[in-house]
């Protein structure tokens, strides 16, 4: 296992406001990784004009918002299970698969060990490679994966590092996986960012394989992390059942669930925002790359992650800099396995863009 550190995260403006006397609506966070387009206008509109729905109880079995989801993703509503946010039914999913032996692709987001701590679970990490810009090596992760592997958890594309695993490979992954008798859970957070999604997504793989449940949420791509809306798909109906059985009866609100009906089926917004995305990466990393002061790492998702060239600089003085002029990075020291080289920026509006470029390269 390896040590976490305290660090800023995305949502911590109130601590930033505190420790370094900025006002909260003044940061522009490139830490929180969620859509700068904000709220879709249909959505805005519509919570306002359905705000009647609070005076009545949601469907328990939460039929309609399912069957948005479903088909969103192109996958049957029967599959899919709705939660307050993906960190419930992260720790749903541990709490019922109860892991042994735990394998994280690293480095990755932090709340997953946080959940397995709590089981009890044995914890292990297959570091990504720096010198493969973080890229898997599929064969040698896969002989790592034994019959003592209860479970791997995976983030694609991952965060920190913004690589992703294609769908294919991860058919190969699932398929040792069911010879090891080992489940797999994929986080999908970022996938929607993704130019070639149709590529990475595993979301048609869950009716292949029944040692496997994708997560996604509302939080990032439609600026929504207040809503607290996640969404998980398995074909595994024991695995469905349990987690049913032990859930509480209404996870999500009924504003929740009149926001998934709508926020799925919102074209404009989603094609907006990824057109947002993939001018402003490509933007973004060629202008660094220029710089000669970061290496850019390949990025599949909103974000990318920078390492710093310059040995007298370090990411904790990257962050200082930018929070000085109200701009907020993720200094990357506080992922498990990396030291103080590296940083991680979403992508904002241009305009916002170009003030964190200036800062960054000045």
């Amino acid at each position: 296992m390896l040590e976490q550190k305290e660090h800023f995260h995305g949502s911590d403006l109130e601590k930033i406001e505190k420790v370094y006397n900025i006002k909260k609506e003044d940061i522009i966070s490139f830490s929180a990784n969620v859509n700068p387009l904000g709220v879709s206008p249909l959505l805005r509109k519509t919570l306002a004009d359905k705000i009647d729905v609070i005076t009545s109880y949601p469907d328990r079995e939460y039929t309609s918002l399912r069957q948005s989801i479903a088909s969103y993703c192109m996958c049957d509503a029967d599959n899919i299970l709705v939660g307050n946010g993906c960190t419930e039914l992260i720790s749903l999913f541990i709490q019922i698969t109860a892991p042994k032996k735990t394998l994280l692709l690293g480095p990755t987001y932090s709340e997953y060990e946080r959940d397995l701590k709590l089981q009890g679970s044995e914890i292990d990490y297959y570091m990504l490679n720096e010198n493969d810009n973080f890229k898997l090596d599929v064969d040698n992760f896969k002989s790592n994966i034994t019959t003592d592997t209860d479970l791997i958890i995976i983030c694609n594309p991952n965060n920190p590092t913004g690589g992703c695993v294609s769908r294919e490979n991860l058919s190969t992954l699932l398929s040792h996986c069911k010879e090891t008798n080992t489940y797999m859970m994929i986080d999908e957070t970022y996938v929607e960012f993704a130019e070639n999604i149709n590529e990475i997504s595993a979301i048609p793989l869950c009716k292949e394989y029944d040692n496997l449940m994708v997560l996604r949420g509302t939080s990032k791509f439609f600026a929504a992390p207040g809503l607290r809306l996640g969404y998980a798909i398995t074909g595994n109906k024991n695995l469905l059942n349990d987690i049913n059985s032990n859930k509480n009866p209404w996870m999500i609100n009924s504003l929740a669930v009149v926001a998934g009906e709508t926020m799925f089926m919102d074209t404009e917004y989603i094609l907006a925002t990824r057109k947002l995305m993939t001018k402003e990466r490509s933007r973004l990393t060629r202008i660094f790359e220029e710089s000669g002061k970061f290496k850019v790492y390949p990025s599949n998702s909103n974000f990318l992650l920078l390492k710093i060239l310059d040995s007298s600089v370090s990411s904790h003085e990257l962050f200082e800099k930018a929070i000085r002029e109200n701009m907020m990075i993720r200094d990357c020291s506080t992922f498990p396995g990396f030291g103080d080289r590296f940083i991680r920026l979403c992508f904002m509006k241009k305009e916002d863009n170009d003030r964190l470029v200036a800062c960054l390269l000045s």
